[in-house]
């Protein structure tokens, strides 16, 4: 058998050992890289909304959504990949572990030039489908233009640290990620402030960003001595392999493309109120996406934690992870959501100075945050139900509630109740919730017959 560390290695074996210390020390890396990662966009909007103009800043805000489906594509094929290698290195198998690695590189440098193709090409009828109003619409088109086209970079990075989260590595992609979001600051600061290039300037300090950062993690891969090595001589897509990832990772793929799609509506109903609206909407969607950090974290922290300790057998130690990952998750994301409510318009007020802006960005924050909560059950039982390979039923749950009831209530709510700004916002709180309640049941029920059928098991022995 392939030794598992030949070397002092640097990923990590999550089967045994302290489940909260392994949770923590993976997830906390992970939580940082996400912050520096969400700055990215995050200093755009600053820079943008306090040297531009409230009108630039809601071009990005309204662009997000845009932005996002393709990302969040990639980051479901990420699962996918984390899931199979980290089954793989949980059994132990480094041969399927190996062709998984050049696999999903493989399909991920197809698929990035594809989806940058298509997604510039596509930019205008998704800014009219969203309702984009005339004084938002040139700004939102060239920012969207130039961030889609070289978006490439991102990818890569995002599908490159999946492969090393998959083997318990979560703290090389964050240094990588402070380095570039340096770079980004620095550049945004340049080409906004000095070069007086206004948005188009912010997009291109992005996409050199996320390249420089797309660069670092194929070097790390390639020149690393460790299991994982890419080897650029066997890239290539083993097929039996590529369909047991896009098995796992499509469901989740799909799931959050549709869910991101959704948003556009979401976006145009937002839309309709004006640029203060929409800046204010754009100001608290990026201080929610930070509130969302821990919640993504330790579900992509469970998801390893799980695969791994299936892969090895130890059904029992996935599950004792899941629940120290829920409660890990409630705890960090309610001392947050709860000082954001207490210091929300000093919070907006980073992104703009405009006193409605400001208004609306604190009536969006303390209508929803808390419900966010209810989302950290959501994230995290559906990267527990991926990390043992199911990932098609988080998939139905988190559409329905997301989009199809979120999509009801809002057109239901705003055309025989009332439309205002309040009321299109808590669409989100319905679907967390909602969605909370069904994958509760829904995780007990696969538990419930996974215990049954090792009891028959072992009836049977």
């Amino acid at each position: 058998m392939t030794s598992l560390h030949p070397h002092k290695s640097t990923a990590r074996d999550m089967t045994s050992g302290p489940i909260w210390r392994q949770l923590v020390l993976f997830a906390l890396p992970l939580m940082l890289g996400n912050v520096f990662q969400m700055l990215y966009n995050t200093v755009d909007s600053i820079i943008v909304g306090n040297f531009v103009s409230k009108q630039a800043l809601a071009a990005i805000g309204s662009t997000t959504m845009i932005t996002n489906m393709m990302v969040f594509f990639f980051n479901g094929f990420s699962v996918g990949a984390s899931v199979m290698i980290g089954q793989y290195f949980g059994a132990r198998d480094m041969e399927k572990l190996h062709r998984a690695i050049e696999t999903t590189m493989a399909a991920t440098f197809l698929l990035s030039f594809l989806f940058s193709g298509a997604g510039v090409l596509a930019v205008e009828s998704l800014l009219r489908m969203m309702s984009t109003p005339d004084d938002v619409f040139a700004d939102a088109a060239l920012y969207l233009r130039i961030y889609i086209g070289g978006i490439s970079g991102l990818l890569i990075y995002n599908m490159g640290s999946g492969i090393l989260r998959a083997v318990g590595d979560s703290t090389r992609p964050l240094y990588f990620l402070i380095f570039t979001s340096l770079l980004n600051i620095a550049l945004d600061l340049f080409f906004v402030i000095v070069l007086k290039t206004g948005i188009a300037g912010a997009a291109i300090a992005t996409i050199i960003s996320q390249a420089v950062s797309g660069a670092a993690i194929l070097v790390l891969l390639t020149r690393t001595k460790d299991i994982y090595r890419l080897s650029w001589r066997e890239l290539r897509l083993d097929w039996p392999i590529l369909r047991r990832i896009f098995g796992v990772g499509l469901p989740a793929g799909i799931q959050s493309v549709i869910t991101a799609f959704s948003n556009i509506f979401v976006q145009s109903y937002v839309n309709v109120f004006g640029s203060d609206v929409m800046a204010g909407w754009a100001s608290y969607n990026k201080l929610d996406q930070f509130i969302m950090l821990p919640m993504q974290s330790m579900a992509m922290a469970a998801t390893t934690f799980v695969s791994q300790n299936v892969g090895a057998g130890e059904d029992r130690r996935a599950d004792r992870g899941t629940a120290a990952s829920l409660l890990l998750t409630c705890g960090i994301t309610g001392s947050i959501i709860a000082l954001l409510i207490v210091f929300a318009p000093s919070a907006v007020r980073l992104f703009s100075p405009d006193s409605e802006v400001i208004r609306f960005g604190v009536l969006f924050i303390r209508t929803n945050c808390a419900f966010l909560l209810f989302n950290c059950i959501n994230h995290v039982l559906a990267g527990a139900l991926r990390g043992r390979g199911d990932s098609r039923g988080p998939m139905i749950i988190m559409l329905s509630c997301f989009v199809a009831l979120r999509q009801t209530y809002l057109y239901l709510i705003t055309h025989f109740y009332a439309n205002t700004p309040r009321i299109v916002g808590i669409g989100y709180p319905v679907g967390w919730t909602s969605c909370c309640a069904v994958m509760l049941l829904y995780f007990f029920w696969k538990r419930h017959r996974r215990l049954a059928d090792e009891k028959k098991r072992s009836g049977a022995r």
